[in-house]
């Protein structure tokens, strides 16, 4: 995927050069698409839930890649530095069963495991070839505040019960802050921009006792597609 964005943004690249050469430093009001993955299962913190609950259920935690929409400010601070503030959502429902139990009729024991991720980014970049070049490779870091929220719907086993099943749904939401860094490059015309980014955030939220796990891993990786309109 991440090589079919940077093919795209290279081309899209080229014809925004071509089209209207930079003529000074502008605000970019940005559009980005692209996707969030959540760290992996070595990555993420101890007592994570997802990583509890893989223990007696059946999901990856790639299934929980999700699209990632959002919107950025970005005002120019000289002639090489920037600061920008943004916003993104994503969000992702996968489904699940435990892995060595099942009901009396024999069918599964299934439930919806979903989070949603709205990260609010404030950030710094450094662009080492300035404003008014045509292509703008950048790097950056900044603060985010994650608002999130993590549910788990659908059927359970009480271990502590004699393995009664029953039907229940739990829920958490907050608000966490995270550092955020990135990188990225962009092909800038006087009235548009394009680029593709990198972006990484890392935080964690706690959980009560409701759930197999005390934490959850907020960190992961975005790949953006960027769409700017200057002013």
């Amino acid at each position: 995927m991440l090589q079919r964005i940077v093919t795209g943004t290279i081309g899209l690249g080229v014809v925004a050069l071509i089209a209207v050469p930079p003529a000074a430093a502008q605000q970019t009001l940005n559009v980005t698409i692209g996707r969030f993955a959540p760290l992996g299962e070595d990555a993420r913190v101890a007592d994570d839930v997802l990583n509890v609950n893989r223990t007696f259920l059946l999901f990856d935690h790639e299934q929980f890649d999700s699209p990632s929409i959002g919107a950025e400010w970005l005002i120019p601070l000289g002639d090489f530095v920037e600061a920008g503030a943004g916003v993104s959502v994503s969000r992702r429902t996968v489904a699940s069963v435990y892995q060595d139990f099942v009901d009396s009729d024999g069918t599964e024991i299934d439930q919806d495991l979903r989070l949603r991720l709205v990260p609010l980014a404030f950030t710094i970049r450094l662009l080492p070839l300035g404003q008014f070049s045509p292509v703008q490779p950048y790097v950056g870091a900044g603060l985010g505040i994650i608002n999130w929220r993590y549910s788990e719907t659908g059927e359970f086993v009480d271990f502590g019960a004699g393995n009664e099943i029953f039907r229940d749904a739990f829920t958490a939401n907050g608000s966490v802050t995270a550092p955020v860094v990135l990188g990225g490059i962009r092909f800038a015309g006087r009235r548009a921009s394009v680029g593709g980014e990198v972006r990484y955030q890392k935080g964690e939220a706690d959980l009560d006792d409701q759930f197999a796990g005390s934490k959850l891993d907020l960190g992961g990786w975005t790949y953006n597609v960027t769409l700017g309109v200057r002013f």
